[in-house]
């Protein structure tokens, strides 16, 4: 895992605006809807939270998969997402097609922990992944993570690499 802040290609999250930005050589190259974490800002262990700060892509995962695959535990289950398999699983939360999986680099903020626990992105397990088709975009309602658009998130998944530098805002 290393942080690659020399790369000509930055993302940049907005929570209040629920965007991501792609830029290169610091010009905007795509803006896609997002959905942040439903229990708003923190980076603290088990709080639902989406983290603030500096962050980077750690791993790379699902290249080869097809559009909706279903991962568990960043594993391939062998399922394609369809409406059905949601009615038959509503408690899943559904992680698909790519992973983008995020570490911190901000010691006590995303990264390590702080006076309260643990505040570790990567330990966290945060990522920037597809999610169904049904899921609305703009609003947060995800348990953390940065979820996008199944097409979405494999055109970004295409154009960055690991270590590409993520900063998630507030505003």
């Amino acid at each position: 895992m290393k942080n690659n802040e020399n790369s000509d290609i930055h993302l940049v999250i907005n929570i209040a605006q629920q965007t991501l930005i792609l830029y290169q050589h610091n010009k905007k190259m795509a803006q896609y809807a997002v959905s942040t974490a439903k229990n708003g800002i923190g980076s603290q262990q088990d709080s639902g939270c989406t983290p603030l700060g500096k962050h980077f892509i750690a791993k790379k995962i699902g290249a080869s998969e097809p559009i909706n695959t279903v991962f568990i535990g960043r594993v391939p289950t062998g399922e394609i997402y369809e409406a059905k398999l949601g009615m038959l699983h509503p408690e899943r939360d559904w992680i698909l097609s790519r992973i983008l999986w995020l570490g911190g680099v901000e010691e006590g903020l995303n990264k390590g922990s702080n006076s309260e626990g643990g505040c570790d992105t990567y330990q966290r397990y945060i990522y920037i992944h597809g999610t169904p088709d049904s899921e609305p975009m703009g609003e947060p309602l995800s348990h953390g993570c940065i979820r996008m658009r199944n097409e979405d998130i494999i055109k970004l998944f295409d154009q960055v690499e690991a270590g590409t530098s993520v900063v998630i805002i507030a505003h």
